[in-house]
């Protein structure tokens, strides 16, 4: 691997100490452009010791797990074990009964457009106000997925089955994962782990065993929205509350790795890739309106067209976007989120993360 132009280097070592300077303890990146390679960071792991983040650090990604279990199930696809238009009532009717059962089809879990709600108001009831008790009331509580489904299964629908715009909901994902188990006979988590991760080379990636990450990693910090004051370290969590939707940790480079080898039809085939970037209109949660596809969504530049997702979780923020045609890749970490109050103009930190992608997606070597 080559560095990248030096001036570029400066640059993107600049927007990194930008978002630090702007208000998030510890941020870390990689850009790949062909062979050529930066990776970088700024600002602190651990605000009580003082200790750097480096580019090599694990981190939680959330949603961007969504990516490889749509991989996942697009590979079960492939082998015609299942159909992307199959009601899932024929493979899950004990967890989506009746009508519902037979509309929701395997394509609506992936692409949101199911009409389901999202559990977590429901399993952490102290988020409807915007209070923190139940982040710490289940840091160590073991959720079971069929017990969250049912929550979300359970509560008013956002839409009729496949109607857009869809919207963005994590009980789909955990049904994806009790119907990996039910395709394969082993957990989600360890499906993906022999079928996507294992094949790719990710060595930094894998879901976690326990409440803790093993490896060199930040501590997490949560704002809530400003209802937490100072942030709070939620690095220590049983990620049980989101497994299949949100639960993976990886690296930087592993993500870059990753995005790399789906958009170059290594992961899932040609076909595959093709159907997962069909997209949809999304209503994210934090409002904002997705071109989503199957487990990943395209976000436009002047340099083109990338492929990728973003995923938050208690204290961590993460995103990976890679060029359509494989050339330009950004992967970041940071150990801050919902740094704004609702409503709020925009923070700093809004402004100097649109630099930061802007130079690591738009910048030339």
């Amino acid at each position: 691997m080559k560095p990248l132009a030096k001036d570029v280097e400066t640059q993107l070592d600049s927007a990194l100490d930008g978002v630090c300077r702007a208000g998030v303890p510890g941020v870390f990146a990689e850009v790949r452009q062909g062979e050529q390679v930066w990776r970088g960071a700024s600002g602190v792991a651990d605000l009580e010791t003082g200790s750097p983040v480096h580019p090599g650090m694990r981190q939680r990604v959330g949603s961007i797990t969504k990516t490889f279990v749509s991989a996942a199930v697009l590979r079960q696809v492939e082998k015609g074990r299942i159909r992307l238009d199959a009601p899932i009532g024929d493979h899950l009717p004990q967890l989506v009964p009746g009508e519902r059962g037979r509309k929701i089809t395997v394509r609506m879990l992936l692409n949101h457009t199911s009409g389901l709600a999202e559990y977590l108001p429901y399993a952490f009831p102290s988020l409807k106000e915007l209070a923190p008790e139940s982040l710490d009331d289940n840091r160590l509580r073991e959720f079971r997925s069929v017990e969250l489904i049912a929550l979300g299964v359970g509560a008013p629908a956002t839409s009729e089955p496949g109607s857009t715009p869809g919207v963005y909901s994590n009980t789909n994902y955990l049904l994806l994962g009790e119907l990996l188990e039910h395709l394969t006979g082993t957990t989600a988590e360890k499906h993906i782990a022999d079928d996507v991760i294992g094949p790719a080379g990710l060595t930094g990636t894998g879901f976690p065993d326990g409440p803790q990450i093993e490896e060199p990693h930040s501590r997490m910090y949560e704002a809530l929205f400003g209802r937490i004051d100072p942030p709070r370290d939620y690095s220590v969590y049983n990620m049980s509350w989101v497994m299949p939707g949100a639960g993976l940790i990886s690296t930087v480079e592993d993500l870059n790795r990753f995005y790399g080898k789906l958009l170059a039809g290594e992961i899932v085939t040609p076909s595959s890739l093709e159907q997962m970037q069909r997209t949809v209109p999304v209503i994210a949660q934090d409002g904002r309106t997705l071109d989503y596809g199957l487990g990943l969504y395209k976000t436009e530049t002047p340099e083109g067209v990338f492929w990728g997702h973003d995923g938050t979780v208690w204290g961590a923020l993460t995103m990976s976007w890679t060029r359509a045609d494989g050339g330009r890749q950004f992967s970041a970490a940071m150990n801050l989120v919902r740094w704004s109050k609702p409503g709020a103009v925009p923070h700093p930190i809004d402004d100097a993360l649109a630099t930061l992608k802007h130079e690591a997606l738009c910048g030339h070597p």
